[in-house]
């Protein structure tokens, strides 16, 4: 025996971990103990068995590896006395968990000691039993358990209907035998064991819809009674918190009858006084009463109730909305934005309040507000809502200002009554935030401003005024550069004035100036400097007075470091000096009226000219369609020429009725075939039987449609061999098919080149009941991918069930797995399941395939697991 260790206490090591100065030194007195303990645990001494697993459970609080001490868990457990299991089931439940293997050795003495006679061994397993309980301890423990809730002490009957939440968790299909055992404890006069037994009940409620149904049915009113009596009882001291008898409880039964008043009619009005005493007796002024308040307004909200008792929840929260607490703001406004939907005009009744939660401090209460805010906003009163929320934009901190100013347009887009406050709104938060306003924003901005033709001049000249004071928002100097440049000659000649503004005088010098700051400004991005040229380029054809000037500023940008300047630059120079007479092109005439419905979609991501996902860029067509990719084939049938694919919404059917001009649809509708939309390629490589003829069609084909004679006098035999059902396909290559087509004008290529190489089958796993069989493939041109076709062959004369195959690999090769055609295998060879696996090598040519298997199945209601390892895959894979 190791004397060291077997003079050091608990405490002596404690204060020697303690008195470490840095974590090596920690390190090495962890160290030095855990080797003391394994060399006593070696020795098997029973009497330091207890202290030794005490040291290991700090040590593993510590976070340091104590699985070597598990046994010794075990060993105290089955030990006779009441210390020794205490310590024992103690480190069982902070070593272990449910999901490691050596947990099922204690199940034997778990049933021993829920059948002990002293009952606080009894409890020691309850406890553990409700922590670490797995599925499989669930199924064998389940009738002790369920005993146990009518044993005669009333801590072993809360532990045992705590542990039978545990248990029914772990396996839902066990809740209908502890169904009748919650009702009892629901008649309980003691606090703890009546709130575990609604705990129990609320869990099988919600696992069970029979249980549910029994519940609502045979308890509801015992559990009003129980509410009503705790709500209106006299001081008890030991259950009093904060001058409310037993909040816990009261929180238990109020989710209890939310669950039962939830979707049932008769049930909620039962409960409809009681929730009402609740909510209007209790306290707010302590925590204890606020929890309690929201927990009644939840269930208020969640059952079929009337608006009145919805209103009395909703002015709770508005109260919530003026605690000084932040946490208790916080689930106000989280649950006012759930009863909005069910009463809007109660929520709507709060809005001061609301507003006054933008503003605060704390940044999770202002966000959660400013959303709430959004919610409420309709044609009424957003008005008053945006001037608000514009008013504290001016004040906002910067980091609340993106959110606060995306919140604001969102809301001024969505219900602005008219293009003129649209207009004014917007142009005040580009000015309070306009670096924070994203791109979709003002882009939508100046697509309202040209098609508001009456309000060009007083937009051009409001963003004139506004650029002057705040020329460091970025997003405001580009709408004001590009209005200018559209609208400068409104802007001088003050043009559509409005009754609302005054007058201003604006020269054409001015409005240059303007131009000029915007792309000499140091911090103007390339963007800016850009629109602020093309600016000038229209400019100088509407103030030909300063057209010199114009030119000067366009020329000095030849020099301008940025590639895109430069090349804008020299284009607008030259189209200054070869067209004196520019003011009367075309080519800088205002642009045309933006389409603004056309803006929403391609907005809103469900433009058909989008961005293409292909890997290889689209061809830009002059009609604006975007021509795909298409396959090296058709491209030298000239298949892909732009005026074939001259419509973008063209389908399948429509380019083949365009090349063959014929009518497919009566043809099709005859044999009822129902075709998976395809493009005109695919059809026609359809048609041409690449990619897929059958063997028995490489002879006689049915189709030849380079053989015009056939098709000219009998047209229907095209159209009948479209829309007939075709055979199954050997799949092979585009060019086989061609060269079938043109009559072998070439060699056709061999198989290993048109398929890739081939390799042998393998049995992967075989023993006296399963068999399993791989062979493989690989795609043309990817070697590094193997595709594996797994077989499943029943050598036993029973059914497997509940068949499932796992596979694991190195980190140098990627696995999936295609789901398996069945999970029921025949017995005796009468059948097969089939899986197909993708393994991807990432050290092609210098590591082999290596695979490990587990199979696992039921063999007459048991499980069976067998494991195996392929190592003799073929070479080259």
């Amino acid at each position: 025996m190791n004397p060291f260790s077997s003079g050091t206490r608990l405490r002596d090591m404690i204060r020697a971990i303690r008195a470490c100065k840095t974590a090596a030194e920690e390190r090495a007195v962890v160290r030095k103990e855990c080797a003391d303990i394994r060399a006593l645990i070696n020795e098997d001494d029973p009497h330091d068995r207890h202290r030794n697993l005490a040291k290991l459970m700090f040590i593993h609080m510590l976070g340091y590896p104590t699985h070597f001490g598990q046994m010794e868990c075990l060993k105290l457990i089955a030990s006779p006395g009441f210390p020794e299991k205490r310590i024992g089931y103690l480190g069982l439940m902070l070593l272990l968990d449910e999901r490691q293997e050596v947990l099922m050795l204690v199940t034997n003495s778990l049933k021993q000691d829920l059948n002990h006679s002293n009952q606080y061994v009894v409890g020691l397993a309850l406890c553990a039993l409700g922590n670490i309980c797995s599925a499989e301890m669930a199924r064998d423990l389940a009738p002790e358990v369920e005993r146990l809730i009518q044993f005669r002490d009333p801590n072993i009957r809360k532990k045992a209907a705590l542990c039978s939440t545990r248990i029914v968790r772990k396996v839902p299909d066990l809740a209908e035998n502890f169904v009748n055992a919650a009702a009892s404890l629901l008649k309980e006069k003691h606090h703890g064991v009546l709130i575990t037994g609604v705990q129990l009940c609320y869990e099988l409620c919600t696992i069970n819809d029979e249980a549910l149904e029994y519940f609502r049915t045979k308890c509801t009113e015992g559990l009003i009674k129980t509410l009503r009596d705790m709500t209106n009882s006299a001081y008890q001291p030991e259950y009093d918190v904060a001058g409310i008898t037993d909040p816990f409880l009261h929180i238990r039964l109020l989710r209890l009858l939310r669950v039962l008043g939830q979707g049932d009619a008769d049930a909620s009005d039962l409960m409809t006084d009681i929730l009402a005493q609740v909510a209007t007796k209790t306290e707010s002024n302590k925590n204890a009463g606020n929890a309690v308040l929201y927990e009644c307004v939840e269930t208020i909200m969640a059952i079929e109730d009337t608006n009145s008792l919805r209103v009395l929840a909703i002015n709770i929260l508005g109260r919530f909305l003026s605690n000084r607490d932040n946490n208790i703001r916080y689930v106000a406004l989280n649950m006012l934005m759930k009863a909005i939907t069910f009463d809007d005009q109660a929520v709507q009744r709060h809005r001061v309040t609301i507003l006054e939660c933008v503003k605060d401090p704390d940044a999770s209460i202002r966000k959660r507000a400013l959303e709430l805010v959004t919610l409420l906003v309709n044609e009424n009163n957003v008005t008053q809502l945006t001037k608000e929320l514009i008013d504290y934009l001016e004040i906002s901190d910067e980091d609340f200002k993106e959110d606060l100013s995306a919140k604001i347009c969102f809301i001024v887009e969505k219900f602005s009554p008219e293009k003129l406050w649209y207009i004014d709104q917007m142009l005040k938060v580009l000015c309070e935030a306009g670096k924070f306003v994203k791109d979709d924003v003002w882009h939508a901005l100046i697509v309202v401003i040209s098609n508001a033709s009456e309000l060009h001049g007083y937009t051009v000249r409001a963003l004139y005024k506004a650029v002057l004071t705040y020329s460091e928002q970025e997003t405001l100097v580009r709408v004001a550069v590009w209005c200018i440049g559209e609208y400068g000659d409104l802007l001088v000649n003050n043009v559509g004035m409005l009754g609302i503004e005054d007058p201003i005088t604006v020269t054409e010098s001015d409005a240059v100036d303007v131009i000029e700051e915007a792309i000499t400004r140091h911090n103007s991005d390339s963007t800016t400097k850009a629109m602020a040229l093309v600016a000038l380029l229209k400019l100088s054809s509407r103030f030909p007075s300063i057209s010199e000037r114009i030119k000067d500023i366009i020329v000095k940008q030849k020099g301008s470091l940025l590639l895109e300047m430069q090349q804008r630059a020299i284009e607008y120079n030259s189209i200054v000096d070869r067209h004196k007479d520019i003011r009367w092109s075309s080519l800088v005439d205002r642009m045309p009226v933006l389409d603004e419905a056309t803006f929403n979609v391609r907005r809103a991501g469900s433009f058909p000219a989008s961005a293409s996902t292909m890997a290889k860029p689209s061809v830009s067509l002059p009609n604006g369609v975007e021509k795909p990719v298409v396959a090296p084939l058709v491209d030298l049938l000239d298949l892909g020429s732009d005026d074939i694919l001259a419509t973008p919404s063209s389908s399948g059917p429509d380019f083949l009725q365009d090349l063959l001009g014929v009518d497919l649809g009566a043809s099709s509708s005859q044999h009822g075939a129902t075709l998976a939309p395809k493009t005109g390629t695919d059809l026609l490589m359809d048609i041409l039987s690449i990619g897929t003829p059958s063997p028995a069609q490489n002879s006689t084909s049915s189709v030849d449609l380079l053989s015009t004679a056939d098709v000219n006098s009998n047209p229907s035999i095209a159209l009948d061999t479209l829309s007939s059902p075709a055979p199954p396909h050997v799949a092979t290559t585009s060019s086989n098919g061609m060269f079938d087509l043109l009559d072998g004008l070439s060699p056709s290529p061999s198989k290993e080149a048109t398929n890739g190489p081939a390799y042998p089958p393998i049995v992967a796993y075989e023993s006296s009941s399963l068999k399993i069989e791989f062979t493989f493939s690989k795609a043309p041109g990817n070697l590094q991918t193997t595709n594996v076709q797994a077989t499943f062959i029943n050598l036993s004369p029973n059914t497997f069930t509940d068949f499932i195959f796992q596979a694991a690999v190195p980190k140098f090769l990627q696995l999936h797995l295609d789901p398996a055609s069945s999970n029921t295998l025949p017995a005796s060879s009468n059948g097969a399941i089939t899986q197909n696996l993708r393994v991807t090598n990432s050290q092609h040519g210098k590591k082999s395939l290596v695979m490990r298997m587990r199979i696992g199945y039921k063999l007459n209601g048991k499980d069976v697991l067998e494991e195996g390892q392929v190592s003799n895959f073929p070479r080259g894979l």
